[in-house]
């Protein structure tokens, strides 16, 4: 049976994926199962089992108030919440209802197995292959995120452990910590923010790779300024797109500053290697430990990209305004510079701008 052939495939419907569904409507495009034959087509899928994109997995105790930088999608604004409500219940919620009021149809749960060339044609079609069926495409905007690709570095030794070790994206509480003692492994937004909660029931003792460079001003439009375009500079050049931190250095948030008035915001280097009960530092010293929690961070997921073979060298993908240098036919969203919610929200009005522009210029 010949594949279902549609205009656009948008795949994942978190924030970018879900603005770039709303903008393609508006430009007249028609979700796939409401055409009737006159209009271009485009079809979203997701590979979550509801609504809400990676907000539907986020730890219970991460509250409204207390969530890194929540942005509205385009066109319907993010309805009052108690500040104290889980995000995971409130925003969840949130995307259902935006999914509802602009039909967009989201095909679900789908997982995209591959995404490869029809044929050698540099204007034809691509094909996207599911475990829910197979489309053609004139264009892909991915929007797969990282929430399903969480790093967890290996060290010597890290099998001995006797203890738990876990992912910022396997937490749940506090609560399970409680009288335990945890080494959080990582500088990140969430690595500080998890330092803060269970350092209020459990000893903790903070390591990462490097100092952490704190800086004082707050994060404002001149600082996000350069934070995007350092992390532009890298994806242009393949490189894999790095964290903002690393741009940016640590600015202080309300967790960062009362884990520091408790005393727990100490740093330590980086541990050599895992043992039985804990870990061994660079100076040869013993650190005891219950549970190691690895916030180090999330990567790209673009395995169902590998047919198109677009991977640099240096484990990145060329990407330019949001758009593959070397596959002008992909897009990828909430990729490097575009990862924030307000930056996946421009990038999914850029990425179908550029279809427009690319079918006017067809069309002359």
């Amino acid at each position: 049976m010949e594949p279902a052939a549609v205009d656009v495939v948008v795949i994942g419907a978190g924030q970018a994926g879900l603005s770039a569904a709303y903008h393609l409507q508006r430009r007249g495009f028609a979700a796939a199962q409401r055409a009737n034959g006159a209009e271009p087509t485009f079809l979203v899928l997701d590979s979550n089992p509801a609504p809400g994109g990676a907000w539907q997995h986020r730890w219970p105790s991460l509250r409204m108030a207390t969530v890194n930088g929540i942005h509205e999608l385009p066109g319907f604004e993010v309805p009052p919440a108690d500040p104290v409500a889980a995000s995971r219940d409130i925003l969840p919620a949130y995307f259902a209802d935006y999914e509802k009021r602009f039909a967009l149809d989201v095909l679900r749960p789908v997982k995209v197995k591959g995404v490869r060339r029809a044929d050698d044609d540099p204007r034809g079609r691509l094909v996207v292959e599911t475990d829910g069926g197979t489309w053609t495409a004139r264009y892909v905007i991915n929007a797969t995120g990282t929430w399903t690709r969480p790093f967890r570095p290996h060290y010597p030794g890290q099998e001995r452990f006797r203890g738990r070790q876990l992912h910022v994206a396997d937490y749940v509480s506090a609560e399970e910590f409680r009288g335990q003692r945890v080494i959080v492994v990582g500088a990140g937004v969430s690595g500080v923010q998890l330092l803060d909660e269970i350092s209020q029931v459990a000893d903790t003792f903070w390591v990462t790779r490097r100092e952490p460079e704190w800086v004082e001003a707050d994060f404002d439009i001149p600082a996000r300024v350069a934070a995007i375009a350092g992390v532009e500079d890298r994806v242009r050049r393949g490189l894999p797109p790095g964290s903002v931190i690393s741009v940016t250095g640590m600015h202080w948030t309300p967790w960062a500053r009362a884990a520091e008035a408790r005393g727990v915001l100490v740093r330590h280097p980086m541990f050599a290697s895992i043992e039985e009960d804990g870990v061994r530092m660079p100076d040869g010293s013993f650190e005891p430990a219950d549970v190691i929690l690895w916030a180090t961070g999330f990567r790209p997921a673009l395995d169902h990209l590998a047919p198109l073979r677009l991977r640099t060298p240096e484990g990145g993908f060329r990407v330019e305004n949001g758009r593959s240098i070397d596959e002008p036919r992909l897009f990828l969203i909430g990729y490097g510079p575009s990862q924030s919610t307000v930056g996946a929200n421009r990038a999914g009005r850029d990425a179908v701008r550029a279809i427009m522009a690319d079918r006017v210029a067809l069309a002359a």
